[in-house]
């Protein structure tokens, strides 16, 4: 090989090491978001080889997100928050290169406010007493490629708003897929009731109630979910975003019940061959990467597996392009909870083979039945 090229190939691999060590070092000095350390240097994003000035950034995220402040104190305060997101954006884009990171609708909210109020996934795991483990499936025949969304058991992307509700959408987004399978028809179950109604606790467990906007886990959920009989229509019973404080559940309009679930084993291939055969899944994921996500197959070089937000894996890809000198990389395609806004029209796509920030780590499987014409 040429001396020159030799070089070339060491320095590129030197560079990705340091930049997931200092994402490591990060880590390991309990940062409650280790992968935003600077790891570049602060240069302008460019529009035909010209940088663009933050505040022109700025003003663009305003017009294409409807933002307005109170004050012109809360605007600079806001204004202060984009430009470190945008920093942040670069260092992302650096740690996580096969993806595309920068300007997203979450792009003036500090860390701990997105975290607060776009995540809610609790943070205390503990398998439910009506949970079973997933059997064992044969995997030699599964598709290359497979996507729930060609099938046509996935509702249309939802919103959680400002509301830390994330593991509601991930359980209804499961039960939606089994109540279909079950069925053949689709139909949009309603987060709210969950909201409200869902406070579901482990008695040997103090503060780890499912609570609404506050948080909860999709585990419990179908445990409550269980134990009431099923869910409503999301047409009976739609989504404000809020904690209502009551409970507005009407049992003779049960749409979707559940029969039983299930914890999937962390084995990918396990994995796939519930998707294939049950239906989407409930996961849990490592959301750090997703606030300045934009599209493209995420498989970052670091990324904590500190689970923090509930979602819904509807498919899978043998291979996605990635930019040159990186192999293309096979990943997981998952429905998210922010709006078609977001991400690839309110899709993300996470690479597999290495349970990158915690994508295998809790994954559900749900079987429905059939209670009320629909």
């Amino acid at each position: 090989m040429d001396r020159r090229l030799s070089l070339l190939l060491v320095s590129s691999l030197l560079a990705a090491a340091l930049a997931a060590a200092s994402a490591a070092e990060d880590l390991s000095a309990g940062d409650g978001d280790a992968l935003i350390r600077q790891v570049v240097d602060d240069g302008g994003d460019g529009r035909e080889g010209a940088p663009l000035s933050d505040h022109h950034h700025f003003s663009l995220f305003k017009r294409r997100f409807g933002r307005s402040y109170g004050s012109q104190e809360e605007h600079d305060y806001r204004f202060g928050v984009f430009r470190a997101n945008l920093r942040r954006a670069r260092r992302h884009q650096k740690l996580d290169p096969s993806a595309a990171h920068g300007v997203t609708q979450f792009s003036d909210l500090t860390p701990s406010e997105f975290r607060r109020t776009h995540l809610g996934l609790r943070r205390k795991v503990k398998l439910p007493k009506d949970a079973n483990e997933a059997p064992i499936l044969p995997t030699q025949d599964l598709p290359k490629d497979f996507d729930w969304r060609d099938h046509g058991a996935v509702t249309a992307v939802k919103n959680q708003g400002s509301c830390g509700s994330c593991w509601g959408f991930s359980t209804t987004g499961a039960l939606e897929g089994a109540n279909y399978l079950a069925t053949g028809k689709l139909v949009s179950l309603s987060e709210q009731q969950l909201v409200d109604c869902d406070h579901e606790c482990d008695p040997e467990e103090p503060g780890s109630c499912d609570s609404g906007c506050n948080g909860g886990l999709m585990n419990s959920a179908f445990e409550y979910t269980l134990k009431a009989g099923g869910l409503m229509r999301e047409e009976d019973y739609p989504y404000t975003g809020t904690d209502r404080g009551s409970c507005k559940f009407d049992k003779s309009k049960i749409a979707a019940s559940v029969a039983n679930f299930s914890v999937v084993s962390l084995d990918e291939d396990q994995i796939a061959a519930n998707l294939v055969k049950n239906g989407p899944l409930a996961i849990a994921i490592n959301a750090v990467f997703m606030q300045t996500y934009v599209g493209g197959v995420s498989c970052p070089y670091i990324c904590s597996k500190r689970l923090d937000h509930g979602v819904l894996l509807v498919g899978y890809g043998s291979a996605a392009y990635a930019p040159i000198r990186m192999k293309e990389k096979p990943y997981w395609i998952i429905k998210n909870s922010w709006g078609e806004n977001w991400g690839e029209n309110g899709f993300y796509k996470i690479c597999r083979g290495r349970n990158i920030c915690g994508v295998d780590s809790m994954v559900s499987t749900v079987a429905a039945i059939h209670t009320a014409e629909q």
